[in-house]
């Protein structure tokens, strides 16, 4: 009888439940993980995604085989691998985290559970995140995280009785029906370069992190980086933040405010990870339903919407700054969060786009893809939920505001590389002829705005508001924010909603995360 491990976003050893479980057991412990051709059929996920996976999984094994065991890896359903492990080598007990992912999967690991009931092998579901299931109020949800952040990091355990079978042959993306997705300047996956980034963030690059997270330039370098190593679980949350909390000790002592600022910050967006996800754990519709059920028929869905989409995925929507978004994003996998906010909301307002297809769209691009931040940030960002402000942002100030020189747009967009600065946040504004003689052929080389932008943003204004004053609106809004709401907002907790405020003119505010 073996113990078996089922890894999934938890590519590592230490702080692992699971594992550490399976070990106390006492029987031989088989490290799985199954790759799924199903789950990569999903229209969220992406070849970069697998890539970066695959490198995390090498990591794994090596993590494994220090402490004295391997990874064992298979292709196909995980009834059916499991089953058949359960036939030829019977399982004593399947150890896993709980996960919170796609529709998909959560489908699956009811299936499984099914099958692991009927065939008599207990599953244990180990808490992985500050993420609960089940959650019936969130009152008290700060507490609780605070209270597993603060639990001592579970070491690495030693491997004394390992159970190590032959794998299966490693799937090319091919054979998963991915596309093919250049990302030539992806982050490597695996737990040795997330260490050496939250490393390299709480001692060298993280300083200005607080005031340089907007920038896309900026960014890049001052942000942590580790997102994708949480995502695919290299890192734990909880070692991730009591690495911060120890930093933010060391620097406080120093006295740097500058240091022990942004380190706050940072430590702020790790309870927001987990407050999102906790979203999507609760209502796993969120994935592919709007949260406000008023907002149902608010945007026109069809083909005919597809050549908007395919033109600002590409970074084709004749606005610089968004473009340079997006072509960044498709190049490097990683955008900062404001601009990720600022193109979901462009696609969502500028271009009136029902959300769902362009969330598909970021999902793919996005190493770092986090389905229980990614879909309520969606939503979020399209004005859906009902309980946020409709953030609506100003292309043209956040291209003045966030790349005044215009370094960001030259880097992406080089076909406006000769484009005088007065004219590069808004090429629309130059004669056709003064534009060809910068090298720029209107609509040829680089495309004419899709849209009036200030036009477009009164419509996408003047539809959401108008949703607003519909009968019972507030009623079911109350009852979202009861449901979702942070209670750290300082909400009541009689579902009473704080008076809105007013409708921010364009690129005005932030959401931080």
């Amino acid at each position: 009888m073996i113990s078996v491990v089922w890894f999934k976003r938890d590519l590592r050893v230490h702080d692992h439940a699971a594992l550490t479980a399976a070990v106390a057991s006492g029987h031989p412990v088989l490290a799985l993980y199954i790759v799924e051709p199903e789950l990569w059929r999903q229209p969220a996920l992406s070849g970069r995604q697998f890539a970066f996976l695959g490198e995390c999984l090498d990591d794994l094994d090596r993590q494994l085989r220090g402490c004295g065991g391997a990874l064992v890896r298979r292709t196909g359903d995980a009834v059916h691998v499991l089953a058949d492990l359960h036939a030829r080598h019977g399982i004593a007990q399947i150890h896993a985290h709980e996960e919170t992912g796609l529709e998909w999967t959560f489908a699956r690991d009811k299936a499984v559970r099914r099958w692991a009931r009927q065939a008599g092998v207990p599953l244990v579901e180990h808490r992985q995140h500050g993420v609960w299931r089940a959650l019936n109020r969130r009152d008290g949800w700060a507490a609780r995280w605070d209270r597993m952040m603060a639990a001592p990091v579970l070491p690495r355990p030693a491997l004394t009785r390992p159970a190590i079978l032959p794998s299966d042959p490693w799937p090319d993306a091919a054979e998963l029906w991915l596309a093919d997705d250049p990302c030539p300047d992806r982050q490597r996956g695996g737990r040795r370069e997330g260490i050496a980034l939250l490393g390299s963030f709480l001692t060298e690059r993280g300083q200005f992190y607080r005031s340089a997270m907007s920038s896309p330039l900026e960014g890049a370098e001052a942000c942590s980086r580790i997102s994708a190593h949480l995502a695919f679980g290299c890192l734990s949350m909880r070692e991730s933040h009591q690495a911060a909390t120890r930093a933010l000790l060391r620097w406080s002592e120093r006295e740097d405010k500058h240091w022990t600022g942004s380190i706050r910050s940072f430590i702020a967006r790790l309870h927001w990870h987990c407050h999102f996800i906790q979203k999507l754990e609760d209502q796993p519709s969120i994935e592919h339903t709007n949260l406000h059920p008023a907002y149902a028929d608010l945007r026109p869905v069809g083909p005919e919407h597809e050549a908007l989409v395919a033109a600002w995925r590409q970074g084709q929507t004749g606005f610089p700054f968004v473009d340079a978004c997006m072509r960044s994003l498709g190049a490097t996998g990683w955008l900062n969060f404001r601009m990720r906010s600022m193109v979901m909301a462009f696609s969502s307002y500028h271009l009136w786009q029902d959300w769902r297809r362009p969330a598909q769209e970021l999902a793919r691009l996005f190493t770092d893809f986090e389905p229980g931040i990614h879909f309520p940030q969606a939503q979020m960002q399209s004005g859906t939920t009902g309980v946020n402000t409709a953030r609506i942002y100003n292309p043209v100030k956040q291209s003045l505001d966030q790349d005044p020189d215009g370094v960001f747009i030259r880097r992406w967009l080089p076909e406006l590389a000769a484009v005088p600065i007065e004219f590069l946040h808004q090429p629309w504004t130059a004669p056709d002829t003064v534009l060809r003689g910068w090298g720029v052929e209107p609509g040829v080389t680089y495309p004419r705005p899709l849209v009036d932008h200030v036009a477009a943003a009164r419509f996408a204004r003047e539809r959401i508001y108008t949703v607003r004053k519909g009968a019972d609106f507030r009623q079911t809004a109350n009852g979202i924010q009861q449901r979702h709401g942070s209670r750290k907002a300082g909400l009541p907790p009689t579902g009473k909603r704080r008076a809105p405020k007013p409708a921010p003119t364009p690129g005005q505010g932030e959401f931080s995360f």
